[in-house]
């Protein structure tokens, strides 16, 4: 029995193929093509997937989608009609491409595939609740899922209990955690859909100054239930801002523009913000925790990459275990949809759980080999295994940056170990120089420790032996470590933790081992392989290409070693070319600035 679940159209498109209950391949179409966030129909990322599983189309048994076009729909035109006449632009830009397209999603899905079998749909939310909870480890458990908006829905939540799932209750559009927090995130002068963790990243830097005016724009009831107070919002009915002018006046500034500096106003409305979001999830958590006496939670939905919260949840709302899925944003959409198609809807046993994020493509010696040879690229291979962990290790340790490209490809947002940008977290200065000569991004964006599972507990405020894999979880940093590990310490002295085993990343957890070793510290930095931008890297051509062109010093591509670059990097001109990525201009555009 083979499944293939979609999700497109709306934010990062992904796929996944599930063949007799496991999980075959799992991947973006922004990997391939390059098109950061792309939405449009993923023709490379089901390419891939059947491949890997090596099938085709004809052999694929049931083929769903994440979500229910004709819902959405009927929420769109209630809306246009409710706030009329200040619908009226909204429903010009979208009424065609509703009646050209959406509303053909089944027809459009055949058409691109070339088949003429059923296409399924599976509730948005419903498809977010079983990815989070039917490859979780627990046999039973709360459900909560949690994000801008599906077709009504904000927040839900409910129960999972062995192959089926009951959702209980609901949070529907206009109100919203997740728009919520994309209005702060526009008001910071961010990129919404993209730019929500650079509000976490800020927040650790102010002062809860505006928690007050938040409780303004929203009220918290105490099960967590929201209704945001809409003249400070124009999401109904604007296609083009999130927050009204009310909204600046509330808070006395005008939307900081993209790019401008950064203040101490704006570090407080982030730290602000971000409370308010906590609060509201983990009042959500604790209701949940009291109306099911449930001891495991799942979460899902792209608020569900809220790390911080996610952590404040596990401490305060009554929950033993925590587990959140890599893609828990609308990519791993398709994921959930797949499963519920198989487990649900067609009532087989669960017999997956997803202990890693490695579902991308691979590639060999002989195609690394090949691709570093059409770039011209100066090369030395090691074969021996532990030579070659050996080698990167002690790169590692003296204060090289390296690009690390390994194994199959992570699904989700996250670089966990294949796709990573990796140094030595003991060095103060690795932060900066990452921020501002590899990635090209603002200086106080964060980076993750990646540790060994079984060492976590001595270098972070966790239970020995918890699993936290994901890199979605914020523990305290133990204070006798601040000093240890400066490269990795939040300003308010957390750590985005990855957790490393030998069973699911053996490479990973082996060059780990080995630094600690040399070093006496079992913990890395991991920051996505990637600039500012772009996708994380997929091939072994992208990899070299943001090597050559950043301040990267080696890198470690299979068994291969690359440490001299063909020309010398131009900072600035990269910082400029990764502000036009993330902008969104034109490949033109973007490629004349050299």
């Amino acid at each position: 029995m083979i499944v293939l679940g979609i999700s497109c159209y709306y934010h990062d498109s992904g796929v996944a193929l599930v063949r007799d209950g496991q999980l075959v391949a799992a991947a973006e179409e922004e990997r391939f093509n390059r098109k950061k966030h792309h939405n449009g129909f993923p023709t490379l990322a089901i390419a891939y997937c059947l491949g890997e599983a090596g099938i085709t189309i004809d052999q694929v048994d049931h083929v769903v989608f994440y979500e229910k076009p004709l819902t959405k729909f009927n929420r769109m035109l209630e809306t246009i009609l409710a706030y009329w006449p200040l619908t009226y632009r909204p429903w010009l830009k979208a009424i065609p491409l509703w009646l050209g397209q959406r509303l053909r999603i089944g027809t459009e899905i055949q058409n691109n595939l070339g088949i003429d079998k059923d296409i399924l749909y599976c509730q948005h939310h419903l498809s977010h609740a079983a990815s989070a909870f039917l490859v979780s480890p627990f046999e039973e458990a709360a459900i909560l899922t949690a994000d801008g908006v599906g077709e009504w829905t904000t927040t839900a939540w409910g129960v999972g209990r062995g192959n089926q799932i009951e959702m209980h209750q609901e949070i529907r559009f206009p109100h919203s955690v997740g728009l919520l927090f994309s209005a702060i995130t526009a008001y910071l002068g961010f990129r919404i859909n993209d730019a929500e963790w650079k509000v976490m990243g800020l927040a650790p830097y102010g002062t809860p100054k505006y928690v007050d005016k938040f409780h303004d724009i929203v009220d918290i009831k105490d099960d967590g239930s929201i209704r945001l107070n809409l003249k400070y919002f124009v999401h109904a009915y604007s296609t083009d801002r999130t927050i009204s002018d009310e909204w600046e006046k509330l808070f006395g500034q005008p939307q900081r523009p993209t790019e401008t500096e950064l203040n101490d106003f704006h570090r407080d409305i982030a730290h602000s913000g971000q409370k308010v979001v906590e609060e509201i999830m983990v009042k959500t958590a604790r209701h949940i925790q009291q109306e099911t006496g449930m001891k495991n939670i799942c979460i899902a939905g792209g608020v569900g990459l809220n790390c911080v919260a996610n952590w404040k949840i596990l401490e305060e709302a009554g929950f033993d275990n925590i587990f959140i899925q890599p893609a828990a944003g609308d990519s791993g959409g398709a994921l959930g949809a797949a499963f519920y198609v198989y487990n649900c809807a067609l009532n087989n046993p669960r017999e997956f759980t997803m202990t890693h994020a490695l579902w991308g493509p691979e590639f060999d010696d002989a195609s690394i080999k090949a691709a570093l040879d059409r770039a011209g690229a100066a090369y030395t291979r090691i074969d021996d295994v532990e030579e070659m962990l050996d080698h990167t290790a002690q790169l590692i340790a003296d204060a090289q940056v390296i690009g690390w490209f390994q194994d199959r490809l992570e699904f989700g947002p996250r670089a966990l170990g294949a796709r990573s940008i990796i140094a030595d977290a003991r060095n103060p200065k690795m932060k900066d120089i990452i921020n501002a000569k590899v990635k090209f991004r603002e200086a106080f964006r964060p980076f993750a420790p990646a540790v060994l599972r079984e060492k976590a507990h001595e270098y972070f405020e966790m239970p020995e032996g918890m699993d936290a894999p994901f890199m979605l979880l914020v523990p305290k940093v133990r204070k006798e470590m601040h000093a240890v590990l400066p490269a990795i310490t939040h300003q308010d002295g957390t750590g985005r933790v990855q957790t490393v085993t030998a069973e699911d990343n053996g490479l990973y957890y082996r060059l780990i081992k080995k630094f600690g070793e040399k070093s006496g510290v079992p913990v890395i930095i991991n920051t996505s392989f990637n600039v500012r931008g772009e996708p994380i890297v997929c091939s072994p051509e992208d990899a070299y290409h943001t090597f050559v062109h950043t301040g990267i010093d080696a890198l470690v591509i299979g068994h291969y070693v690359v440490t001299k670059k063909p020309e010398v990097v131009d900072y600035e001109a990269g910082m400029k070319r990764s502000v036009a990525l993330e902008a969104g201009l034109k490949t033109a555009e973007i490629a004349s600035i050299r």
